[in-house]
């Protein structure tokens, strides 16, 4: 490794087979980064975006045009009618609650068609919990479809479901801490016609963290009204440090927007201060980080699957977002994986990660995030809870070089094991 980093020849060997394999899904890779990187220069030009814009707005924010352009970048990038992207969203979940309490009242239906949603919205929407201020205490009623015992989607229990008339289909793309496949634009694409078929009525919304810009497709051209997700993923592009966004019909990002500030301002209100710059740049470099992340995740499955580990999804399945699971042996190679992503990291390198105790979990959790902004999964982390099947959750990274240097130094450690 240029006499920088130290990796054996075993764990080099395997690393330049597992690129020969790789090569044809990076191809896919560049192809997809390409298309999505020239639609939002494209975003950019129709937005006229320019320097001036880039200043910010204090107080109440009237008429801040940098704002109400980087609401239209996203609404172009994603396909969408109108966009509502801000940095005092303070997190992925919160985004999605704001859309979600923008839409559903008393006595209506949630559906969700993805099985039991990622534990972090669950409070919000009262699942196995009695939060003040939940969906479940404002009389909103949550219902689930179970996945197949395969980890897909059960179509034909949604379509059973969905005939029932529900207020809201909520669907969630990525895995969360789950092992079932991550939903691909075909699988979305299927939910969407079946809810358009058999209750028109009923609001499309997708939870589409980790899913920005890894197919060329925007789950809004195939009939999603409405999606939620964090700047600190990939639409943020590791630039932006906070924030969230919404997008989707004009009505609906309307409602969001009035639960976000108050009926009747909505959009018209909310200062920028200095964060505007950043959020253009993160945009704009959204494309091609989420690009680097995803040949991340197919070098570290070919690797790992090379060593004689069970991976999902493998290295050349199509991908719905940038997540890569990697099975270990125990509870020490999961602890050894995350030092060594650590200690590949720019930032808090000599930081030597410990498993520990984590509310909402029920066993120590371990994790590894050298990262330039706190939290962020478009940085190359992961995370892994110390309990069978002793699963690694991994993501992101700045540009392909250090997350393949990352990769082979997590792998490293895990041989020092043996």
């Amino acid at each position: 490794m240029n006499n920088f980093f130290t990796v054996n020849y075993m764990i080099r060997s395997a690393s330049e087979k597992a690129l020969q394999m790789c090569k044809e899904q990076f191809e896919r890779i560049d192809e997809i980064r390409e298309y999505n990187q020239i639609k939002m220069l494209k975003a950019f030009q129709e937005a006229r975006v320019c320097e001036s814009m880039f200043g910010g707005s204090s107080g109440y924010g009237y008429s801040d045009r940098g704002r109400d352009a980087l609401d239209e970048v996203y609404a172009y990038a994603f396909d969408a009618q109108d966009a509502l992207v801000r940095h005092n969203f303070v997190s992925g979940t919160h985004a999605l609650a704001v859309a979600l309490f923008g839409i559903l009242r008393p006595n209506d239906v949630m559906l969700s068609v993805t099985s039991t949603p990622y534990d972090t919205i669950r409070g919000t929407i009262g699942i196995n919990s009695d939060y003040s201020g939940s969906l479940k205490d404002f009389g909103v009623i949550y219902k689930e479809v179970a996945l197949c015992e395969d980890g897909t989607l059960d179509f034909e229990a949604i379509e059973k479901e969905v005939s029932k008339k529900p207020r809201m289909v909520y669907i969630q793309r990525s895995r969360g801490y789950e092992l079932r496949p991550s939903l691909l634009f075909e699988d979305i694409k299927k939910i969407c016609e079946i809810t358009k078929r058999v209750s028109p009525e009923s609001v499309i919304m997708l939870d589409n963290c980790y899913g920005e810009f890894v197919e060329t497709e925007s789950p809004h051209s195939c009939g999603v009204d409405l999606m939620a997700g964090s700047m600190i993923k990939n639409p943020g592009g590791a630039i932006a440090r906070t924030g969230g966004y919404i997008s989707g019909r004009r009505d609906l990002v309307e409602q969001a927007a009035y639960r976000l500030t108050t009926p009747g301002t909505g959009k018209e209100l909310g200062a920028t201060l200095d964060t505007l710059r950043e959020m253009f740049l993160g945009a704009y470099n959204a494309p091609h980080i989420t690009g680097e992340a995803m040949k991340t995740a197919i070098f570290s499955a070919a690797l790992f699957e090379l060593l004689g580990y069970e991976v999902t999804p493998r290295y050349n399945e199509n991908r719905g977002d940038i997540i890569q699971v990697l099975k270990l042996a125990d509870a020490n190679e999961l602890v050894e994986f995350c030092r060594g992503i650590q200690a590949a990291s720019p930032v808090d390198s000599f930081v030597v990660p410990e498993p520990s105790d984590m509310p909402g979990y029920d066993c120590q959790v371990v994790m590894a995030s050298g990262s330039f902004t706190l939290g962020s999964s478009i940085e190359l982390s992961c995370d892994a809870p110390l309990r069978p099947p002793y699963a690694v959750w991994l993501q992101g990274a700045h540009n392909f070089d250090a997350g393949k240097l990352g990769i082979m130094l997590a792998a490293q450690r895990v041989y020092n094991l043996k």
